[in-house]
């Protein structure tokens, strides 16, 4: 697991960049690959959760915004937006990822590259978030999302 957390630190800080330069994504990992050397797995992964967090952004943004009470992505800041985005990428997407390993990675992320209180933030929006999750996927509806499998 070593190797998928350095994955994401990279994943966290692409993310972070993209927030502040007009790029594509493409563009913004072979700038990131220029600087820094990583083994393939570590690259694949990363590249996984860069394109799919930024890629379904407007999805992730939207279900972030619907679980953080009192605050809105306006307020947050860009740290914890990348970081949260990541972890509810990973909730919808990666199968392979329990959602106790998601939650703890986004709240380790937190507390290294965030603020004093990013960890506890980021922990109270996602519990928040996967609730909800695990609440629609009790929905017959909704039975196909990944927190039914959770």
């Amino acid at each position: 697991m070593h190797e998928r957390r350095k994955a994401r630190e990279v994943a966290l800080q692409v993310l972070y960049g993209l927030n502040f330069v007009n790029l594509d994504v493409e563009k913004a990992m072979e700038l990131f690959w220029g600087n820094f050397v990583a083994p393939k797995a570590d690259k694949e992964f990363a590249a996984s959760l860069i394109e799919g967090a930024w890629g379904h952004r407007e999805e992730l943004d939207g279900l972030i915004g619907g679980s953080s009470d009192n605050w809105s992505l306006s307020r947050m800041s860009k740290v914890d937006i990348s970081i949260l985005r990541l972890a509810v990428f990973e909730f919808l997407y990666c199968e392979d990822i329990p959602v106790k390993v998601t939650l703890n990675e986004a709240i380790d992320l937190g507390k290294t590259f965030g603020s004093e209180n990013s960890g506890s933030f980021i922990n109270g929006i996602l519990d928040a978030l996967n609730l909800k999750l695990k609440k629609n996927a009790d929905n017959p509806i909704n039975r196909n999302t990944r927190s039914a499998k959770a």
